[in-house]
């Protein structure tokens, strides 16, 4: 085990991870309100162009058009032409997450190898060149390959999580994970609105939306600055080999070492004894995706819902979302932080079923923001827990590998769930899908309370706690 961080310089590294996370997450945020229109943009400059010209070959735009509206026929039910860019919108989401369930493993393991300092701009690298792909997209064709390079580049939430496990022990690791919800709820608190008022402002005709882009690609190139010259390197085994060196720098972090122990590369040159695991990652890994699935499926249909029920505009569906952001934020300053990762799972999972039993039911503003409220329980509580519990069950010099699959398999669940919910909203609707994805959580809650347990670090921890006390 290394040893621990100085406690200025571990404040030091989080102060560096939340701003620049801040900062990603913002850039992030702006585009996911623009969407319909910026979606309507594209499919209004080009799909006129092929009706025509017999000529020209049909485009990228066109071909997803036409496999999108052959899908929507086969539903039993006819849906509304307005949907079309929700379909196309939700099409491009999957691809997305998708792509990143296939990059998380690998961005993950190459920060073990060489160094989370390394990998991370290296993947601040991919992600300017997406945004900056954004800025000149005057056809879809170039937009449809900025999502794809930010897909296959994006592994800064991954890397964070990362990093702040490093340099966080056993009694600080969930307030560690806490932070970075945080910075997702204030995110997706602000970010969307700050992104929606920039789309207002026009600077290039053929792009629309380039003032958008173009303040996303300014804090991007801002925050790989930011970690270029204020974030040291936190893999222990990198900070073990630079101290046998002799040239601990700034670029790595510093270990304090308590009176009469060794030399943290000492001890990484010592045969050290077998990871005791108390959860298989498997399981972490496979309640994360079942989760996932359906959280992310209810949350893309939410809007769909609060359409049908209430006739609620993009701006109120805004003022609902934002609500579910502010109470989340709230909460995981306060409250979360302070959980036992297993717990705050439980917690989560139970507020998510009655979340769901709720919207299948619901005939009132006063119960879709009773759900909201709940559902704001459930995003400041479980992947933050989930997070926690795969970093105790990883060893130093493999954390980066399985933190990456444990987003890869949410990932993978964020790209089929909204498909196949909405699939079953518009089949069979409301009451039917939201109560299947009620007993799907309810699932996933026999698997937190039957099939998980608290690892052996957190009650040895608790242990040595205790004696200390006596």
């Amino acid at each position: 085990m290394a040893a621990p961080v100085e406690p200025a310089m571990r404040k030091k590294v989080l102060r560096v991870v939340f701003i620049s996370l801040l900062l990603d997450l913002i850039s992030f945020t702006f585009i996911l309100p623009l969407f319909p229109s910026l979606l309507e943009f594209y499919r209004s400059k080009e799909a006129p162009l092929e009706a025509s010209s017999s000529t020209t070959s049909p485009s990228i735009l066109n071909y997803i058009l036409t496999y999108l509206n052959a899908y929507k026929a086969s539903f039993s039910r006819p849906i509304d032409s307005r949907y079309d860019i929700v379909l196309l919108g939700g099409a491009l989401g999957s691809l997305f997450s998708l792509l990143q369930a296939l990059a998380s493993p690998v961005i993950g393991t190459l920060s073990d190898r060489y160094g989370r300092r390394t990998a991370l701009l290296f993947s601040m690298a991919g992600n300017i060149l997406s945004v900056l792909l954004w800025v000149c997209a005057t056809d879809f064709r170039t937009f449809l390959l900025s999502r794809v390079v930010g897909g296959l580049s994006e592994g800064n939430v991954q890397l964070a999580i990362a990093i702040a496990t490093d340099i966080s022990d056993e009694k600080q690791r969930g307030a560690t994970m806490a932070l970075v919800g945080i910075c997702f709820s204030i995110s997706f608190t602000f970010g969307p609105a700050l992104g929606a008022w920039l789309s207002t402002i026009s600077s290039v005709k053929a792009n629309p939306f380039a003032t958008a882009a173009g303040f996303s690609l300014f804090l991007i190139v801002t925050e790989t600055l930011y970690l270029y010259f204020c974030l040291p390197e936190t893999l222990p085994s990198k900070v073990a080999t630079a101290k046998l060196n002799g040239h601990t720098t700034n670029s790595t972090v510093k270990p304090t070492l308590q009176a009469g122990s060794k030399p943290a590369a000492s001890k990484s040159l010592s045969t050290s004894k077998p990871f005791l695991r108390t959860n298989s990652h498997f399981l972490l890994n496979l309640t994360h995706l079942t989760f996932i699935l359906f959280f992310s499926g209810m949350e893309f249909s939410l809007p769909f819902m609060t359409f049908d029920l209430f006739g609620y505009t993009a701006a109120r569906n805004g003022r609902l979302l934002g609500y579910m952001g502010l109470v989340a934020s709230l909460l995981q300053g306060g409250f979360t932080r302070r959980l036992p990762p297993l717990v705050s799972v439980r917690i989560g999972v139970v507020s998510c079923l009655l979340a769901l039993l709720l919207l299948a039911r619901i005939t009132t503003v006063g119960g879709l923001y009773a759900a909201t409220t709940l559902l704001a329980i459930t995003s400041a509580t479980v992947v933050t827990g989930l997070n926690a519990l795969s970093s105790f069950e990883a060893g130093e010099d493999e954390r980066g590998g399985k933190l990456g699959n444990l987003r890869s398999w949410g990932q993978l669940g964020r790209g089929v769930g909204p498909l196949l919910f909405t699939s079953v909203y518009w089949w069979a609707g409301r009451e039917v899908a939201y109560t299947i994805g009620g007993m799907g959580v309810l699932a996933v809650s026999m698997i937190v309370f039957f099939g998980l347990e608290t690892p052996r670090k957190q009650i040895a921890d608790k242990s040595s706690e205790k004696v200390r006390g006596l």
